[in-house]
């Protein structure tokens, strides 16, 4: 919202109203045409923009690990290599993004604003299903551009401090949330990057381990989905991993991530199609 202050540099009556602890509802309340919904689209016609895929996430005891491929693609064109499609919520929940990519980044720095808001206000922090739910209402919101292709379906995890442990929901195109128990995976490359979770995850991960599982299944979704990069070593573009457990989130830097990119590249050119998982 701008800042348009009156020369006596108090500042506008709309910042001193007492009202909702949202900010999405103070928004649209005095400048609704800043909210993502209430944008005029085109009434025909499919719109080209660049979309993010695969995002995936895992649970361990202690937290959560949150991924996501590099590779943004705009119908058979790469739009762009190194996009970025994890980012931190707050000091211990991160969103990852799958969908058009430009709304969804515009949706995460809203969702940001939407929690810092509401803690200034309240005093307190919302509580990581408190914070779901805020999210749920934001996509549904976005409805209407969803049923014209250009939807966001993100993926949000959490350290609960309440519980203790890392959480993880997922969200289709309506709002809808789900909770999902160990692994997750959304994007265009869920389908492969789901299927090595669930032959791989163990509910005794350590972190390390719990952040090789995350860059073995983006391997995964990569060899089988076009629109998923793989780790492009020759130009040092490795897949976002971060961490947030009870000391809050962490991105894993690019000497961290690269480091177990190579380690599962060197695994793959003995074993291409990766791990094996016991039979019984």
């Amino acid at each position: 919202m701008e800042a348009n202050f009156p020369s006596t540099g108090r500042l506008p009556a709309a910042f001193l109203t007492p009202g909702s602890s949202s900010f999405m509802d103070f928004l649209g309340a005095h400048q609704p045409e800043m909210l993502p919904r209430n944008r005029q689209l085109p009434a025909q016609g499919v719109i080209e923009a660049p979309h993010g895929t695969t995002i995936v996430a895992a649970t361990f005891p202690g937290g959560v690990v949150l991924a996501g491929d590099r590779r943004a693609t705009m119908g058979n064109v790469i739009a762009q290599r190194d996009i970025e499609k994890v980012f931190p919520a707050d000091e211990y929940s991160a969103v990852g993004i799958a969908g058009t990519a430009g709304l969804a980044v515009e949706m995460v720095k809203l969702f940001q604003l939407e929690l810092e808001h509401f803690e200034k206000v309240e005093g307190v922090s919302l509580s990581l299903e408190g914070k779901a739910n805020r999210l749920s209402t934001m996509i549904r919101s976005n409805l209407g551009m969803a049923m014209q292709g250009l939807a966001v379906v993100p993926l949000f995890a959490g350290y609960d401090v309440d519980r203790q442990k890392g959480r993880i929901f997922s969200y289709d195109v309506t709002g809808g949330r789900s909770e999902e128990h160990g692994y997750a995976a959304t994007g265009s490359g869920s389908l492969f990057a789901r299927g090595a979770l669930k032959k791989l995850f163990r509910e005794d991960l350590t972190e390390q381990q719990a952040t090789t599982l995350v860059v073995q299944a983006l391997y995964d979704a990569a060899d089988d989905d076009s629109a998923t990069g793989g780790p492009d070593l020759a130009r040092r573009i490795y897949p976002i991993v971060t961490v947030i457990n009870d000391e809050g989130f962490r991105k894993l830097t690019d000497a961290e991530a690269s480091e177990i990119v190579r380690a599962v590249h060197e695994r793959r050119l003995q074993e291409p199609d990766g791990p094996r998982a016991a039979l019984l």
